[in-house]
C-alpha cells in the first residue's frame, strides 16, 4: 500500500477534539505499560533566527513509529509529521501538521483536565488568544462542562474576535476581560496559552482548588508563570519530566527557589493509569506542564492515516 500524503484540509476533514483526546489519553496509556517510547525535542539554529525542530517516538501498540519536524522563523512555522511501519520500515503517512499540532496539544490538556480538574468545573480564564488557544479551551469545554469564561490577551481586538469565535463554537459564554489577574481569579480552570516570556498574572489570586495547564513555553528562557504559582501547587504533573527539565522554564525560578523539586513532580501518564493522584483534595491547586511530546504526533497521526484509508482520502506519495 503507497504512503500517504495528508493535507491540512484533509486534518481538519478527518479530525476532531473528541478523537484527539481518546487517542492521547491511550497514548499516555500505553507511555506507562512500557509500549511506547518517547524521544525529546532537539533544535538545530541557524542564522536568521531558524530553528529546525525534531522529535520523534515509536507506538508498538499500534506497529508505528514516527517523527514531526518543524522550522521555525520570524515570518512563521511549518510543520510536518512522518509515520512508519513498526515491521517493513516503510514510510506510510506524511501529514502537514499545523492544525493537527494545535488538535494534539489541546488534547493532552484536556486528558489532565479530565484527571486533575474537579469534576464540578464550570469556570475558566484562558491568557492568549491565538490558534492554540482556541483549542485549549475546545479540549476543557470536552472533558467538563464550562459555562462561563474569561480570556486575556495583550491584543484587545484579538481577544475579543476570540471571545466572539469561541462563544460559538464551544456552546458557551466567553467574555473578554482587560486585566490579566482577573481572567485568573475565581476560576475553576486556567489555561496559559501564550508566547509570553514573562509570567502573565500573579499567582496569589488564584483560588484553591484551580487546575492549571500551562502550554505556552517549551524553552528555558520563557515562563508564563511566576514562582508563587509553583508553590501553589499541591500537585504538578508534567507530559513528561525529562523533556521538562530540558525545555520547562515556567520552573526554573521556583526550582532555584526550593519552591518544588523534580522528584516532588509526576508524569502524566502515571496519573492516567492511577499509579500517582491528580487531585488529592478537592482544594488542591493542580498544574499541568505541557511542552508536546512526539508521542502524541505519532499516535495521532496512526489514528489519522486509519480514518483517510477508510475514507478514500490523502494522495499517493511516489516512493
Amino acid at each position: 500500500m503507497p504512503a500517504l500524503f495528508i493535507s491540512e484540509d484533509e486534518v481538519r476533514d478527518l479530525l476532531d477534539m473528541e478523537i484527539a483526546i481518546e487517542v492521547v489519553e491511550r497514548a499516555f496509556q500505553e507511555l506507562a505499560a512500557g509500549r511506547a517510547e518517547n524521544i525529546s525535542r532537539a533544535r538545530a539554529p541557524a542564522p536568521g533566527p531558524f530553528f529546525l525542530h525534531t522529535m520523534s517516538a515509536s507506538a508498538e501498540y499500534l506497529g508505528v513509529a514516527g517523527w514531526k519536524n518543524y522550522c521555525t522563523t520570524p515570518q512563521g512555522a511549518h510543520f510536518l509529521v512522518g509515520i512508519s511501519s513498526i515491521e517493513s520500515g516503510e514510510l506510510l503517512a506524511l501529514i502537514e501538521a499545523d492544525y493537527f499540532g494545535q488538535l494534539r496539544t489541546g488534547a493532552a490538556s484536556g486528558v489532565a483536565t479530565a484527571y486533575m480538574a474537579r469534576p464540578e468545573s464550570k469556570v475558566a480564564g484562558v491568557f492568549g488568544s491565538g490558534k492554540q488557544a482556541r483549542t485549549q479551551l475546545k479540549a476543557i469545554c470536552q472533558v467538563r462542562d464550562i459555562q462561563y469564561v474569561e480570556v486575556y490577551s495583550r491584543n484587545d481586538e484579538r481577544r475579543s474576535r476570540f471571545a466572539e469565535e469561541m462563544s460559538e463554537l464551544c456552546n458557551t459564554e466567553v467574555v473578554p476581560v482587560h486585566a490579566p489577574d482577573t481572567a485568573a481569579t475565581e476560576k475553576d480552570i486556567v489555561v496559559t496559552a501564550t508566547t509570553s516570556k514573562t509570567p502573565v498574572f500573579d499567582g496569589r489570586v488564584l483560588d484553591e482548588g484551580t487546575h492549571l495547564n500551562v502550554i505556552g513555553s517549551n524553552f528555558l528562557q520563557k515562563a508564563e508563570i511566576d514562582v508563587t504559582t509553583v508553590r501553589r501547587a499541591d500537585v504538578i504533573a508534567c507530559d513528561s519530566i525529562e523533556q521538562c527539565r530540558i525545555e520547562a522554564g515556567d520552573f526554573c525560578e521556583a526550582l532555584t527557589e526550593h519552591a518544588t523539586d523534580w522528584p516532588l513532580m509526576h508524569e502524566l501518564s502515571a496519573v492516567v493509569t492511577g499509579h500517582e493522584t491528580g487531585r488529592p483534595q478537592n482544594e488542591s491547586v493542580t498544574l499541568f506542564k505541557s511542552t508536546g511530546l512526539a508521542i502524541e504526533d505519532v499516535a495521532l497521526g496512526a489514528k489519522l492515516l486509519e480514518l483517510a484509508r477508510a475514507e478514500n482520502m490523502g494522495r499517493p506519495l511516489p516512493l
